[in-house]
């Protein structure tokens, strides 16, 4: 059984009773090889001491030592509590797809063959294909005129290459060149089978389409006439529809899509869009491909051909590339501030963020997003939040890494983490805290006064390592921090107090010991040295003739006499 703490006796008792019976007191621990030898060797001692009286003849028993002083037993100090991290929610890597089947907050309609309506997201569409992206980024508003050059030649072979001089670029300062060449899996037709009205898919190499660009779509409308500028839009406007989970009318962009475009498959490209994986069981693998060169999706046309090449294991490291690059992207529309719904009022400003990604990434907005609450929340207001702490949850909720800044304060980003029910970010943070405590620590650079501030703030806000490792580090440091903060450790809550007398280090009854030791070792050196005083000098005398011719031959006779028989006994006196 376990022994209690009442049962352990304290060297105090056992001092008493050595006393009691004349004998010497040690201590010993077979566990960490403490006293020991002492307790043989002075045994030895004390044994040929006692034989002193019986064999006094016997010369080396007078040079034994008494047994010594035991120097008390300095428990090790007890190493500081790790940081463990837990790993990062599993559900937060199948809840984009969930969020494309349940449309919360969607901000994007997508029109296939006139009637079949697809409801989306522009942040989650926009970093996954720099299509869209340029897409939502053109500006419907601006009137242009129309140029476009026409480009011939639908066969199989190279593209026939388009020249574009002082076009003007799509989307203001957000357009680039629409250059659309590249071989790709496309949907040719024979001449019997556009006769038939039939389409077999195949592998080929696509035509350019040329420099495209958007037109306005109607006059007074905000709206555009893709045609020309994609083979996979048709148009794209501004509108007012209802949303369809509150079913109430907000402004959402609506885009219609090429009528080649099936429903089956554009669902499956949807679905990597939000997830970066594919199924390998998917039917209409040909469909995908062509949907995936329409929309310059050149990873996900990939991932087709390792399926159809039986090497989808190499999809891996595709969808791995893939995370990579939309955390960039998500980085980017967090700075600046592209394709957010919603903003946080803060201490010391606004941040913008996205609706969809908070949803899918933290359990605590996913389970307060239903109805329609969430949906009409356009500006959240957070008090006691600084910009830095909100910057560093909303790049953890978007990418799971955690960023530190500057100007980042460590304990009300716990608390922050603490109220929206992020516990590995929480982790993530008290890890990082550590990490600097002991650095600076390392760098003879005092931190007892914060590790006090930081303790009960952590108790307080459910960070319990952080306040684990504090109490760790105040009980070790027990002396040094009581001296310099006796009121801040008075002030301190009774089960802190009561933790501290239980696990300082050194502990109590070892500065007992040690106490006690450096008195008798003092006591000891005064009983040795009165000891040595006590015994006896010796001293050496020379006998020498004198030369003196003075001296009468009957003195130096005797003198002489006397010297020889005072030398035949002893010459030390």
């Amino acid at each position: 059984r376990p022994i209690k703490p009442n049962e352990i006796l304290p060297p105090e008792k056992g001092r008493e009773v050595a006393k009691e019976l004349g004998i010497p007191y040690y201590e010993t621990s077979v566990v960490a090889q403490f006293g020991i030898k002492d307790v043989f060797d002075n045994a030895i001692r004390a044994a040929l001491i006692s034989r002193r009286h019986l064999q006094f003849w016997k010369s080396h028993l007078r040079n034994v030592q008494r047994p010594l002083l035991q120097a008390p037993f300095l428990p090790p100090r007890p190493p500081p509590p790790i940081i463990i991290v837990p790993d990062p929610p599993s559900n937060n890597e199948e809840r984009p797809a969930h969020l494309l089947e349940d449309p919360l907050c969607a901000d994007v309609i997508l029109v296939l063959q006139e009637k079949i309506k697809i409801y989306a997201h522009k942040i989650y569409l926009s970093t996954s294909s720099s299509k869209f992206y340029d897409l939502f980024l053109m500006d419907l508003s601006e009137e242009k005129e129309e140029q476009q050059q026409h480009v011939g030649g639908h066969g199989f072979g190279a593209a026939v290459p388009a020249a574009a001089e002082g076009m003007p670029q799509p989307g203001g300062d957000h357009g680039r060149d629409f250059l659309l060449r590249a071989a790709s899996f496309d949907i040719c037709e024979s001449a019997e089978e556009a006769g038939s009205g039939q389409r077999k898919p195949c592998l080929r190499a696509s035509t350019s389409d040329g420099i495209l660009r958007g037109d306005r779509y109607e006059k007074g409308r905000r709206g555009r006439d893709l045609s020309s500028w994609s083979r996979a839009f048709t148009s794209i406007q501004e509108e007012m529809a209802e949303d369809p989970l509150t079913y109430k009318s907000k402004p959402m962009v609506v885009v219609k899509m090429d009528a080649s475009i099936q429903p089956g498959p554009f669902r499956a490209v949807l679905k990597y869009l939000y997830t970066g994986e594919l199924d390998e069981n998917e039917r209409d693998l040909m469909h995908i491909a062509h949907i995936a060169e329409l929309l310059e999706v050149f990873d996900l046309r990939m991932m087709v051909a390792n399926i159809l090449n039986n090497e989808a294991f190499m999809n891996q490291e595709i969808t791995k590339a893939f995370h990579v690059r939309r955390t960039n992207r998500v980085k980017e529309c967090l700075a600046k501030g592209t394709f957010s719904d919603v903003t946080f009022v803060l201490d010391d400003g606004a941040i913008s963020a996205h609706k969809p990604l908070l949803i899918s990434s933290c359990d605590w907005i996913w389970r307060r997003a239903g109805g329609d609450v969430w949906a009409r929340v356009w500006q959240v207001a957070l008090p006691h939040t600084s910009k830095s702490c909100m910057r560093a949850v909303l790049e953890y909720l978007y990418t799971g890494q955690f960023s530190s800044s500057p100007d980042l304060d460590d304990m009300k980003l716990i608390i922050l983490a603490n109220r929206l029910c992020l516990p590995h970010l929480v982790a993530l943070t008290e890890q990082y805290t550590v990490t600097g405590l002991m650095e600076a620590a390392q760098m003879m650079v005092d931190i007892d006064g914060d590790v006090l501030v930081f303790l009960e703030l952590a108790q307080f806000h459910c960070a319990y390592q952080l306040a684990d490792w504090c109490l760790h580090h105040i009980c070790t440091n027990y002396n040094n921090v009581c001296r310099k903060f006796p009121r801040d450790m008075k002030a301190m809550s009774g089960e802190n107090q009561e933790y501290f007398e239980k696990h300082r280090w050194p502990p109590v009854w070892y500065l007992k010991e040690e106490d006690h030791y450096q008195r008798a070792k003092k006591e000891r050196e005064k009983e040795d040295y009165l000891h040595l005083k006590r015994q006896p000098k010796r001293r050496w005398l020379f006998w020498n003739a004198s030369s003196s011719p003075s001296s009468s031959p009957s003195s130096s006779a005797a003198t002489a006499s006397s010297s020889s028989s005072s030398s035949s006994s002893s010459a030390v006196v």
